[in-house]
């Protein structure tokens, strides 16, 4: 038998508020049964922690029901910063979207699977996927596949 290997999967806010939201909670919350069962790895950053500083309770004990095992976490570092700042020089998304391309940049250099998100407009968007990407290849860094959560599902039944 073929040793699968675990994908990681790096979440930005949106997931974790979709867990709530009833348009997106079916979904978010099987992607969360995935992560807590060990089929995926929940790759997150301390952006989120920022972004859910003054979030109710519930959403960041969200994360922490995950076992630790099953959960890596990425600190902001001045490369990230820097490779969010050129998607923002280079016109993929406005400086409003700065957390966005910081999310985007940390995955990128964290070299994970797949990042997912409920964000349609700044981040799951095509045109902004290949701006990412363009500027990742340009500053010697890998592309990042990004997806909805519903789109990881799909692949993998």
């Amino acid at each position: 038998m073929i040793n699968k290997k675990r994908q990681r999967i790096y979440i930005d806010t949106s997931v974790l508020g979709g867990y709530f939201d009833d348009e997106f909670m079916e979904a978010t919350k099987l992607l969360f049964e995935k992560f807590i069962s060990g089929e995926f790895i929940l790759v997150y950053s301390e952006v989120i922690e920022e972004e859910l500083y003054e979030a109710p309770e519930r959403v960041m004990k969200l994360i922490q029901s995950v076992p630790k095992a099953n959960v890596e976490y990425f600190e902001l570092t001045d490369d990230a910063i820097m490779l969010a700042n050129s998607y923002i020089s280079e016109n993929v998304v406005g400086k409003t979207s700065r957390n966005d391309c910081l999310h985007i940049a940390i995955a990128t250099i964290s070299n994970v699977d797949i990042l997912v998100s409920w964000n349609f407009k700044h981040i799951v968007n095509i045109n902004r996927i290949r701006g990412y990407n363009a500027i990742n290849m340009l500053n010697g860094y890998p592309s990042v596949e990004i997806r909805s959560p519903l789109e990881i599902l799909s692949y993998e039944e």
